[in-house]
């Protein structure tokens, strides 16, 4: 005797309201997301005497990024009032390079500098980073 066939039941339906409701949700999550911004602070004006930060918001040893009109550039100080500026565009192949500990890494395929000097510490770029002119003045660093 062969047990009788399982019953089938219909799958369940979502109402509309759930259907709408998940739909908001994943809408207002996009539209937060595009709200974030990459964590790189906008500096107006790009001429000499420009200000780009105070000293004491580049932490010792490490470095602070910017945007500087269309340019990304990384403010790094290695010690006490020094302030080494770069452009942030990797040398192989054009990403932003983005502080990293004590380092400036490329997120895109993993070359790493140093910040006092802008030298190659990790390949595969193989020129050291463009350098930018600035000036400490008081508390403030400047473009030169």
């Amino acid at each position: 005797m062969t047990a009788p066939p399982a019953r089938r039941t219909a799958p369940a339906c979502l109402s509309r309201r759930a259907v709408l409701g998940a739909a908001g949700a994943g809408l207002g999550a996009l539209a937060l997301a595009g709200c974030g911004g990459d964590g790189v602070r906008e500096v107006s004006g790009t001429g000499s005497g420009t200000v780009l930060a105070r000293l004491d918001e580049i932490p010792e040893g490490g470095a602070l990024e910017l945007a500087v009109g269309e340019q990304r550039i990384v403010l790094a100080r290695p010690s006490g009032d020094r302030v080494a500026a770069y452009d942030a565009t990797c040398t192989h192949q054009g990403c932003a390079v983005r502080p990293d500990g004590d380092e400036l890494v490329c997120p895109c395929h993993g070359s790493a500098f140093d910040p006092a000097d802008g030298g190659v510490l990790e390949g595969p770029a193989t020129e050291p980073l463009a350098p930018v002119d600035v000036v400490v003045e008081g508390d403030e660093v400047r473009l030169a």
